[in-house]
Parts: C-alpha cells; sequence; structure tokens
C-alpha cells in the first residue's frame, strides 16, 4: 500500500490559504492548489475550538481514513488542505464522507 504524502510546513498551509482555491460546508474546509507534482499532498487542521486532545484526534483519524479510502478518486497533482469545523465534533463518519465529496465535487478535483 502507497503511503499518503502530508502537508508538513507552516509556509506550505499558509500558501494553500492565500493563493488556492476553497470550498465550505458545514462540517469542512477544503483549500486545494496545484502543485506540479504527479502526487496529491494532504494536510489536516483541527481547531481547539473542537474540543479537547481526545476529540481533536478522533475527527483527524475520520477525516485522514476517508481520504486515504477515497484518494484514487481524485484528480492528482494537488496540494489539498482539509480543516474541521467544530460540528465535525458531532458529525458521524459518513456525514463527514459525504461533506468531503461535497467539497471536492464543488472544486471539480473528484476523477470522472
Amino acid at each position: 500500500m502507497k503511503a499518503t504524502v502530508t502537508l508538513k510546513k507552516n509556509s506550505d498551509f499558509r500558501r494553500l490559504y492565500k493563493s488556492g482555491r476553497s470550498t465550505a460546508n458545514r462540517l469542512l474546509v477544503l483549500y486545494i492548489r496545484r502543485n506540479g507534482r504527479g502526487t496529491n499532498r494532504v494536510g489536516i487542521t483541527v481547531t481547539t475550538k473542537l474540543g479537547g486532545a481526545v476529540q481533536r484526534n478522533r475527527v483527524r483519524r475520520r477525516i485522514r481514513e476517508i481520504y486515504r479510502l477515497n484518494a484514487q478518486s481524485l484528480q492528482p497533482g494537488y496540494d489539498i488542505v482539509i480543516v474541521a469545523r467544530v460540528r465535525a465534533r458531532y458529525a458521524t463518519y459518513a456525514e463527514l464522507e459525504r461533506s468531503f465529496f461535497d467539497c471536492a465535487s464543488k472544486l471539480g478535483i473528484l476523477s470522472r
């Protein structure tokens, strides 16, 4: 199995926030930007407003798994940042997955 390439540097996140395209719904905000590579890189952020470390990590794990299982259905060559909103804490896995696909389709990065 291929490992997911992640965004780690603050400068990469800042670049996406400043010059990337974004869309949002009630659970997630998705930022994308072309990266000039053949693969996608992903970063996940969860605010401390969401709750304690246990709740934040639960949401982060769910989002990471949603991305991992559906990475092949996304077009390659993008930097992607997924920001969890406070309501994501109370969402089920299925609701988060629907929310992710909704944002990805609005941005036009789903493979056809």
